[in-house]
């Protein structure tokens, strides 16, 4: 294993402690190291606050600024954080209007954000994301996993609060758009945790995972490595046949790396999913490409499409400012 570090055990401190320098005028890292905020908390908002385990790096801490998270908590690699660390997180942003937790659908992260929000009592709610279509039966275990299509539904859940809705309609919306959200990865080679030092699973040269968990979780199916159109064909065809959307509806696509792909890959799965969209009557009029949640340094990507209507786009097309997303219309 070769890995920029200088212990397993320092790892998340210190790579916490070089993101708020490198971010400071955006975020501040609680001196604890517990969480990391929003550094002007705007007063009134409805308080947004996610985390998770690392390793899933812009996830979610690239994410917390204007237009976005007000709140980011992470765990070690992979490990959820605590229910303290959720609530203090909430107590540093919260201003009056409530919290609202963002949560992915992982067994630890959920049972800890419901901890959270009972120790906050009245004033937080929670919404759930679980937009991986690689568990194929909703009730299937703990249900499907939340993954990429998470960035889109705190962009939009965020735009909104940053506008000043309620939490009651932020939740609304959050539950409407993340189901219009479906998103399916490939792994082409496993991930390696660093307190482990060595890959999560085995995987030959010529092979592929259909379905891979951001975590390095067993897919659909292992097959042989085919050409990129097959597997952009195979992921959007999956992903429209469980989304089932209108033809002619405009979709945002994204096409997400895993760590370890590079934009030039990315772009070309970006084209081919296109096109694959198009042969079921679907439209890209937002698009996202970019290593966004990412599992360290697994090699593939996946994608992610959600249904948007004119309140929608222009959720998505409203100002943000965070350490990994920006623009400003």
């Amino acid at each position: 294993m070769k890995k920029f570090m200088n212990s397993s055990d320092t790892m998340l401190r210190e790579s916490l402690a070089g993101f708020a320098q490198c971010h400071r005028d955006i975020v501040a890292l609680d001196r604890e190291f517990r969480f990391v905020a929003r550094k002007e908390v705007k007063r009134g908002k409805v308080a947004l606050v996610s985390g998770g385990g690392s390793g899933h790096e812009p996830l979610h801490l690239g994410f917390v600024g204007h237009g976005m998270l007000d709140a980011a908590c992470p765990g070690q690699v992979f490990t959820s954080p605590t229910p303290d660390q959720m609530v203090a997180a909430a107590d540093a942003v919260e201003t009056g209007s409530g919290v609202l937790f963002i949560v992915k659908n992982y067994a630890g992260d959920v049972m800890n954000f419901a901890l959270a929000a009972e120790m906050c009592g009245a004033r937080a709610e929670t919404l759930v994301i679980d937009d991986d279509v690689a568990v194929e039966r909703a009730g299937q275990g703990s249900g499907r996993r939340g993954v990429a299509g998470t960035i889109i539904v705190e962009k939009l859940v965020g735009a909104a609060a940053e506008s000043g809705a309620d939490i009651g309609a932020l939740k609304r919306l959050g539950v409407s758009v993340n189901a219009a959200t479906r998103s399916l990865g490939v792994a082409l080679t496993s991930c390696t945790v660093p307190a482990v030092g060595k890959p999560t699973f085995d995987i030959a040269d010529d092979e592929m995972e259909v379905g891979v968990g951001i975590h390095g979780e067993p897919g659909r199916r292992r097959v042989a490595l085919m050409r990129a159109d097959e597997v952009a064909e195979e992921l959007v065809h999956a992903i429209v046949g469980d989304l089932d959307p209108k033809s002619s509806s405009g979709v945002l696509l994204m096409v997400n790396g895993l760590g370890a792909t590079p934009l030039l890959e990315l772009h070309l799965m970006y084209d081919a999913a296109s096109r694959q969209l198009a042969k079921h009557g679907l439209k890209a009029t937002r698009s996202l490409v970019g290593n966004y949640v990412t599992s360290l340094d697994m090699a593939g990507c996946s994608i992610t499409v959600s249904v948007l209507n004119d309140e929608l786009t222009a959720l998505w097309d409203a100002p943000v400012h965070t350490a990994a997303l920006r623009w400003r219309l």
